[in-house]
């Protein structure tokens, strides 16, 4: 009887070890603003569901992708163009729809489960002040060629990088089917553009589309509309032995991202760049106007 008692109360230890084990998740997040948000507010609502979580932000986009390939991470934000780009090596243009596919897809063969992208994409964009937009009825990229080639005098802010880069300033002019002079581009810090638009010293400035500052400093982000930026489309993404585990946890997560878009994500990082709440609150509020917690 002592024997069977052991037995038993081996067994029943043994199950509640392995659900503790099933319930533990360790979230991670890159080193700026949005993902620093995005692992907090991923944490708060997951222990607000019972999981035992751990958080791992502030890293390094490379070193976070290898260190949930290794298992040492098993949920974080990715972008979709991130993954396809940098981490699969593929350089041809692909729509939205087929650039999450074909990550998905690819990702898969490496354990990894990309699950419903939001509907927030931080990707470039070209930007303008939105009463100077408004005035001169420009809402897209194709608005906006059309005005340089009917002779509007504009004036652009670019990063050196995008300037130069092969998928950047002069392919996409030659996408659109506009040209701009040498003179009428001032290169400068990303972080000086946002200044520069906003104090009316050039007109259209290349933005990160999710960034505080634009509705902070009433700018109007121009649609691309022949698709010419990659998607980089936010989704969760966890490792399929996690999901395994966890059956219920994509549902969960799919919830949460299907309360994200570029609007949100900018305000929310406004609140943090700009207003300077703390990362922590911002994520708490945003749960609680939601009901997840």
């Amino acid at each position: 009887m002592k024997t069977l008692m052991t037995l038993l109360t081996g067994a029943a230890l043994a199950g509640s070890l392995t659900t503790a084990q099933a319930n533990e998740i360790v979230v991670g997040g890159k080193n700026f603003t949005e993902q620093q948000i995005l692992a907090s507010m991923t944490s708060q609502y997951l222990d607000a569901l019972g999981y035992d979580v751990e958080k791992r932000s502030g890293m390094g986009s490379a070193v976070l992708r290898q260190a949930q390939e290794n298992g040492q991470i098993d949920l974080y934000w990715e972008y979709t163009g991130t993954s396809l780009i940098n981490y699969n090596d593929v350089t041809e243009r692909l729509s939205p729809e087929e650039t999450y596919s074909r990550v998905k897809e690819l990702d898969a063969e490496k354990g990894l489960v990309w699950l419903e992208p939001s509907e927030a994409n931080n990707t470039y964009a070209l930007a303008m002040r939105e009463d100077d937009a408004e005035e001169r009825g420009i809402a897209t990229l194709s608005d906006l060629a059309q005005a340089v080639n009917d002779g509007e005098e504009l004036t652009f802010a670019l990063n050196a990088e995008f300037y130069a880069r092969e998928d950047g300033w002069r392919p996409l002019q030659q996408a659109y089917d506009f040209r701009v002079g040498r003179a009428d581009v001032k290169r400068m810090d990303s972080g000086l553009v946002y200044q520069a638009l906003r104090d009316g010293q050039v007109e259209v400035g290349l933005v990160f589309a999710t960034d505080g500052r634009i509705p902070a400093f009433d700018f109007r982000v121009l649609e691309d509309d022949q698709n010419y930026f990659p998607a980089y489309a936010l989704t969760p993404v966890v490792r399929e032995e996690t999901l395994e585990a966890n059956p219920e946890l994509a549902e969960q997560m799919n919830t949460l991202s299907g309360l994200l878009d570029d609007e949100t994500m900018s305000s929310l990082n406004a609140q943090v760049d700009v207003e300077k709440v703390t990362i922590e609150r911002v994520a708490e509020n945003f749960l609680e106007e939601h009901d997840l917690l």
